[in-house]
């Protein structure tokens, strides 16, 4: 079964940078360039909403409005993980960020759409941005 392993969380202040990562293992009858992966985040009290996404077997990647031309996804399939870069944090990025992974979806965005109630899950990993 596909694990997700995901780091980088912390306390910045507005205007800091970040670097997520999402390091996948547990690949048996296919691997990591089959899959989307994507960082969701959610701040209590809020429905999970999908921050950024990326499709492994071709690059396309879906950033939703709030984040675009801030955050940058990457992925590295030599070491099966996916970055989230975020910079010039906001005290509104504040949320518990969680990368998932799954195949089925038609399009990248979609998958950063969805709930992925059938995908894989990482454990969160806190961001705060102090203003």
């Amino acid at each position: 079964e596909v694990q997700l392993q995901a780091s980088g969380g912390g306390l910045v202040r507005a205007g800091g940078s970040l670097r997520l990562s999402c390091a996948a293992s547990g690949f048996t009858f296919d691997d990591f360039d089959d899959y989307d992966i994507g960082w969701f985040r959610q701040i209590p009290g809020k429905d999970r909403e999908g921050v950024s996404c990326i499709k492994n077997s071709d690059g396309g990647t879906h950033y939703i409005d709030s984040v675009k031309g801030r955050f940058t996804i990457s992925s590295d399939n030599a070491k099966n993980t996916v970055y989230l870069q975020m910079d010039n944090l906001k005290p509104e990025d504040t949320a518990v960020y969680y990368c998932a992974a799954d195949r089925r979806y038609p399009s990248i965005a979609t998958f950063c759409q969805g709930k992925i109630p059938f995908g894989f899950w990482g454990q969160g990993t806190l961001v705060t941005v102090s203003s």
